[in-house]
């Protein structure tokens, strides 16, 4: 699939254990909008894209960030400084401190994760990069 100009929202449903928590962390924290909610689900506006997370009693813990999570990669520098401080102010628990990934190569981009307190160990990765293609080439990865 290649980029185009069609107008589209992403959707991702993920697995949590419970709804306050996750409301406390995605709403309180990192200032998402909710929509519907229920006993077994929320939608969240997250940047005008639907994340609804999904209550299950099969949650199944993951050591560090593989291969499990997902995030942001903001255009710029500004808006993900203002996410980043939101998220100290808020107490929201790093999983990774802000660090700069692959320095000097193509994919040079600043980052951090932050663990999701829903029980789910979800991790969340939100990036910034100056030159967003960059993300999409093809260069090897390293772990």
């Amino acid at each position: 699939m290649t980029s185009s100009t069609t107008a589209v929202l992403f959707h991702l449903a993920f697995p949590v254990a419970d709804i306050p928590t996750t409301k406390a962390f995605y709403v309180d924290g990192l200032g998402c909008e909710a929509g519907r909610e229920s006993p077994h689900s929320i939608i969240l506006n997250l940047y005008n894209h639907q994340i609804v997370a999904h209550t299950t009693d099969d949650l199944v813990p993951q050591k560090g960030i593989y291969p499990r999570h997902f995030g942001l990669v903001f255009l710029e520098e500004s808006d993900f400084d203002a996410l980043l401080n939101r998220a100290m102010d808020q107490g929201l628990k790093l999983y990774q401190q802000p660090k700069r990934r692959f320095p000097g190569s193509p994919l040079e981009h600043r980052t951090f994760f932050l663990e999701a307190k829903t029980r789910s160990t979800t991790c969340w990765n939100l990036s910034i990069t100056a030159i967003p293609k960059r993300f999409f080439a093809r260069w090897p990865i390293r772990r």
